[in-house]
């Protein structure tokens, strides 16, 4: 079940690669840490996509709206890796404070920061107005459709708002495009988080405007696409580097 997922097989290709070359410099840069953390919440988001399959229940829409946090993780921790970016070469100038920042490992904080937001307000909105099972009979005349109710419209659009206030740090890459390249994800990280943007600004009015069966469909795909470009963009530079122009690796 789990390998027909789209992004399972990549991200376990990516991992694997990374493990096997952990110890070379272009793994190690911008944080080796972050980036199996970043792969592990990105394994998760295209998991989830699994929730929407089948009879929904109240435990698996309870669940779809939860496990909506580990997108806000993979995010985050696209947001850690720009800042660790911005310290590194920072650091190399007179300034104590940058070298205090990143010896002390300050952007490894912004992961559980951001995440621990999304769970408390994921926590306000089970605690609110938690989903519930709802029959729709109005998509298809002859038949009931059984599906997901989201509860207050207000509390799913506070999770987006937040999700995409933390995308919208992509202009802190932006900062970092010119530094030098060596090793240097900025450009690939200010890529990647206008890429998650769009997903998510055009996934709005298509959700709205769908009903039924074809609501799941939208949902899954901006699921899967959201999760497929980050992992493209971030990674597959450095898998095509390793695997096909190892002597760029140092």
């Amino acid at each position: 079940m789990h390998s027909s997922v789209p992004g399972v097989p990549p991200i376990a290709v990516v991992l694997w690669v990374f493990v096997k070359h952990r110890d070379t410099p272009i793994v190690k840069a911008n944080n080796r840490a972050l980036s199996y953390v970043l792969l592990l919440s990105l394994l998760l988001c295209f998991l989830r996509s699994l929730l929407f399959i089948g009879h929904p229940n109240t435990a698996t829409c309870i669940l779809r709206q939860i496990t909506f946090g580990w997108f806000t993780v993979a995010v985050s921790t696209v947001l850690a890796k720009t800042i660790t970016v911005i310290l590194a070469f920072k650091a190399m100038k007179p300034r104590r404070t940058m070298r205090l920042l990143l010896v002390s490992g300050a952007s490894n904080s912004v992961v559980p920061t951001c995440s621990l937001i999304q769970m408390i307000i994921c926590g306000i909105c089970l605690g609110t107005s938690p989903p519930f099972i709802d029959i729709d009979t109005h998509s298809e005349l002859r038949n009931l459709i059984t599906e997901c109710n989201k509860g207050s419209d207000t509390a799913f659009y506070c999770v987006l708002v937040y999700l995409g206030s933390l995308a919208g740090n992509f202009s802190s890459a932006y900062l970092a495009r010119n530094l030098p390249d060596t090793f240097n994800e900025a450009k690939f990280l200010t890529f990647s988080m206008p890429m998650s943007c769009s997903v998510s600004v055009t996934f709005l009015p298509v959700y709205h405007s769908t009903k039924g069966k074809a609501m799941v469909t939208v949902e899954i795909f901006s699921i899967l696409t959201s999760s497929a470009g980050l992992l493209g963009c971030i990674f597959a530079p450095k898998c095509l580097i390793i695997l096909i122009k190892p002597e760029r690796m140092f």
